[in-house]
């Protein structure tokens, strides 16, 4: 290449040639520039399935634009800023461009640096356009979001009505598992010396779930709207340790590095549907988690600022619990289920991270930043865009209700409905009290008792607070409640 002008820098989550800094990029001028950071690699603790993914697609990536012709400085440093200064060293000090990063550290920290930004169009909705919809509403409701994309977008629409005569099919959507599951298998992605390489360097033995090549990501999209798409929607919020996934897409990863753009899945997703082989509330169920979800996650996450990650507005304080980092800690056949997967392949879909592990830190009134920190290590998807709102908005209810009307707990008689969890399980979801009551059913009836001052105001939980009032074993549920949240902490339930 001729002397090159400037300096493009690709953090690991900006994975795509034809989006962020590198559209329109040109391989005789423009020098690429990544960073693989020990405050990334060492700074917490990683699972190393979810660091393996993030090291090997970034090596790929680099690889790929190497032979498309770029030299690419890729460098270990101690932080990005260091490794960009050892770049900018090595060639005269090049003004250096980079998309919006994902984070609002990293914007600021770059920021300073004075690097110069491009548009993250790594979405589908600019940051602009999100902060002008949510400036004009008393409330932030996702479903109104999710009804303007689909107008704006034009996807899933007739004219101005929404395809099958409806914008959500969300109670199609909630079967339980079949008794015995047989689906088709899930892709297994061969390794190669990069991946072998960064495995080596981790020490750590990769599965072979997860891709960490463009090309692996598309076959995975292949595979899911081929394979998975039409049985996806009904099953999407079931549980069953018969099959780890069920038809989930196991997108996300590939959609948070860049990998993939949604726009790819959702063309791909559309053009599947037009054949008539996919059920609409399939098909309307996985548009929502790309098109509504996601994107309002992110706008989110812009839109309530860097503070927002630190509310505690239920004043929860207790400690994590040992189970949520070692699977052997607890005889809750749920919780045992879940974290073997995550230790496993660093990944469950959105149920068991909502109505399990979420549930069980809000009704045990575990910290929610300690809860969300975990929550960051551990899956193969997790960004601070995606977790910060999940967790305090969603998961733990931490905001005071800002991004949820109300919060998502539950007991046991939710998880036996949707799962095939219960049933080996040495406790009882029927039971609040006693020995073999399930942990869940007891901790939510305690919950709403401790909280009920607050969420007696609240219109959408007044029933079950009034519910209280029906409970003659109160006190021996409040005593049974203790005993539970002690053998938690020790390891034994």
């Amino acid at each position: 290449m001729s002397a090159p002008k400037r300096i493009i820098y690709i953090p690991f989550d900006h994975l795509h040639r034809s989006y962020g800094a590198l559209k329109g990029a040109d391989s005789k001028t423009d020098l690429i520039a990544m960073v693989e950071s020990a405050r990334m690699t060492t700074g917490r603790k990683w699972h190393k399935e979810r660091l393996f993914f993030l090291i090997s697609s970034a090596r790929h990536f680099a690889n790929s634009l190497e032979i498309e012709g770029f030299k690419v400085e890729y460098v270990k440093a101690p932080t990005t800023i260091a490794g960009l200064q050892l770049i900018k060293d090595k060639n005269k000090g090049l003004p250096i461009i980079c998309a919006e990063p994902s984070s609002i550290r990293q914007y600021e920290d770059l920021k300073k640096y004075e690097v110069t930004f491009v548009e993250n169009d790594f979405f589908l909705t600019p940051r602009p356009f999100f902060k002008s919809w949510a400036d004009e509403q008393k409330s932030y409701l996702m479903e109104s979001f999710y009804r303007k994309q689909r107008v704006r977008l034009d996807i899933l629409m007739e004219g101005k009505d929404p395809v099958g005569g409806a914008w959500n099919f969300d109670k199609e959507n909630r079967l339980p598992p079949p008794k015995k599951y047989e689906g088709p298998a899930y892709l297994e992605h061969k390794r190669d010396q990069i991946d072998n390489e960064v495995a080596a360097e981790l020490a750590h033995t990769a599965t072979n779930t997860w891709a960490t090549t463009r090309e692996g990501a598309l076959a995975q999209l292949k595979n899911f709207v081929n394979n998975h798409f039409a049985e996806f929607g009904p099953l999407e919020d079931a549980m069953t340790s018969e099959n780890w996934a069920l038809h989930h897409s196991l997108l996300s990863p590939y959609l948070n590095n860049g990998l993939l753009h949604p726009s790819e899945v959702i063309h791909a997703a559309m053009k599947k549907f037009k054949t008539g082989r996919i059920p609409i509330e399939s098909a309307e169920g996985f548009i929502r988690q790309v098109i509504g979800w996601r994107e309002y996650v992110n706008g989110m996450y812009w839109y309530l600022g860097a503070d927002y990650r630190n509310n505690n507005q239920l004043g929860a304080s207790r400690k994590l619990l040992p189970l949520f980092t070692d699977s052997s800690k607890t005889q809750m056949n749920c919780i045992k289920e879940t974290i073997g997967d995550i230790e496993e392949r660093a990944w469950v879909h959105h149920i068991p991270r909502l109505m399990l592990l979420s549930n069980l830190a809000l009704v045990t009134g575990t910290n929610p930043q300690e809860f969300l920190d975990w929550m960051r290590e551990v899956f193969i998807d997790a960004t601070e865009w995606v977790m910060v709102p999940n967790v305090i908005g969603m998961g733990v209810h931490a905001d005071g209700g800002q991004m949820m009307t109300k919060p998502y707990a539950a007991g046991g008689a939710y998880i036996s409905r949707m799962s095939n969890y219960c049933k080996p399980c040495v406790y009882d979801p029927k039971l609040r009290v006693g020995e073999k009551a399930c942990p869940f059913t007891t901790l939510y009836w305690d919950f709403l008792d401790r909280h009920k001052e607050t969420f007696k105001k609240n219109h959408r939980m007044s029933q079950q607070v009034f519910g209280l009032n029906r409970l003659s074993d109160l006190p021996e549920l409040k005593e049974r409640a203790h005993e539970v949240l002690e053998g938690l902490e020790r390891g034994t339930i």
